[in-house]
């Protein structure tokens, strides 16, 4: 039977493609709100009596169930359809921010913003990106996928300042309230857009399966779809995770100390400016590292980002009072820039895993792959505060990071794509 997206032909099918882009950018945006806990955090009244192991709780249970339920999530979007799986999300959010809003007790913030709001958080990103880069060819998935998922980086540039106010003007509780109503709406309206293409659909012409990319393009294996089952057997799956676990945690560690960084150890009092130069190259980076992939390859600028990113660690260590990398314009463009490498992150790994895996089971082996996210940044920013409680210093948290990300750049000269042929698996 023939659908209403192929009698639109090649220019409907793109048009479709783009709706379904800034539909997962729009979602995105919600989403990202997570990175604003730092701000909740601190209009947390001191009459609540938490301790800063409550406060820190429920951002770090976020984080882990939101990269969890990336494995359920991706999963079942490739079996039901985004629509269903981000629609859900939205409603998981919506309800555990307002079941925060009912009371000021930490395990309320730890169920209602940790687990709801993560698992929530989880189910709609999965949805997102694999929607989105399959109405496009392979060359363009670098630069689909950055666009989609900047979303999440640059949340933070409008969220921070709106829930401060909020939080100003009606507390945190009436906060938590006002957020999940509208994050609850947004999400599921623009749910409500994203389409996958239907079958035997063939971007821009190219070969069913997989785009064919010009010579200047990301080298990819034409035909190859494989099973979680398959890429859990592959080596290249368990490299590839452990330099997204590096690069995202090294990332996640400076994003959740930059605010105490910028005031103990440099005695800036502008920290909120630079979580949100840092938040404005976080969403600018995948825009441009994504596109920079599919001229160059994936390895190539996985490479680039890492071995600048352990550079930029090396220079946040000699960041000290009275020079000239403690002045804020300085600090402010080495924020930006740190933000930019760790959101490359987030738009190179899942078109490398589509690159090397194909696009039938996208959304479960790249929710297999996103475990690496919560991993990274729950480790390493765990370690950065064990090793301030130590020694009083960020800078033994830099240099750990640098050796990291000097590893994971090692460890893409030798990945390369899994010499897999078929799928053997329906489901």
């Amino acid at each position: 039977m023939t659908t209403r997206d192929e009698l639109q032909g090649a220019s409907g099918s793109v048009a479709r493609g783009w709706i379904v882009t800034l539909a997962g950018l729009g979602i995105n945006l919600a989403l990202g709100s997570i990175y604003s806990w730092s701000v909740i955090r601190k209009g947390i009244p001191e009459d609540w009596g938490w301790s800063d192991t409550q406060k820190a709780l429920p951002y770090s249970a976020a984080l882990l169930v939101f990269s969890l339920m990336m494995v359920p999530g991706g999963r079942w979007q490739d079996r039901i359809g985004p629509r269903i799986v981000a629609t859900l999300g939205g409603l998981l959010l919506g309800i555990g921010l307002v079941i925060c809003s009912l009371t000021n007790q930490s395990w309320a913030y730890v169920v209602g913003f940790g687990l709801l709001g993560g698992g929530g958080i989880g189910f709609a990103y999965a949805s997102c990106t694999p929607a989105a880069v399959k109405w496009f060819p392979a060359a363009k998935t670098g630069m689909i996928a950055g666009i989609v998922v900047s979303g999440f980086g640059l949340a933070a540039v409008y969220a921070a300042p709106l829930i401060r106010w909020l939080i100003g003007l009606v507390g945190v509780q009436q906060t938590m309230l006002i957020l999940g109503i509208a994050f609850s709406i947004g999400v599921v309206v623009l749910a409500q857009l994203l389409r996958t293409p239907p079958a035997g659909y063939t971007p821009g012409g190219a070969a069913s399966g997989a785009g064919k990319p010009s010579s200047s393009a990301p080298k990819v294996s034409s035909g190859r779809e494989c099973s979680p089952l398959q890429v859990l057997q592959s080596w290249q799956f368990y490299v590839l995770w452990l330099m997204y676990a590096v690069g995202a945690g090294a990332g996640l560690m400076v994003i959740s100390n930059l605010a105490d960084f910028a005031s103990k150890e440099l005695q800036l009092a502008l920290g909120h400016l630079l979580v949100a130069a840092l938040a404005l190259g976080n969403g600018i980076g995948r825009i441009i590292t994504g596109t920079l992939s599919d001229l160059i390859g994936r390895r190539q600028t996985l490479l680039l980002c890492f071995l600048l990113q352990m550079a930029l660690m090396l220079l946040l260590s000699q960041a000290k009072p009275d020079t000239l990398l403690s002045q804020a314009a300085v600090m402010a463009v080495l924020s930006a820039l740190i933000g930019a490498n760790f959101g490359a992150n987030l738009a190179l790994f899942p078109a490398v895993t589509k690159d090397y895996y194909g696009l039938k089971h996208f959304g479960a082996n790249y929710g297999m792959m996103f475990t690496a996210y919560g991993v990274g940044g729950f480790g390493l920013s765990l370690l950065a505060g064990k090793l301030y409680d130590l020694f009083g210093t960020y800078t033994r948290s830099c240099y750990v990071a640098a050796v990291l990300l000097l590893a994971a750049a090692v460890l893409t000269l030798v990945v390369r794509p899994p010499k897999i042929t078929a799928d053997s698996s329906s489901s």
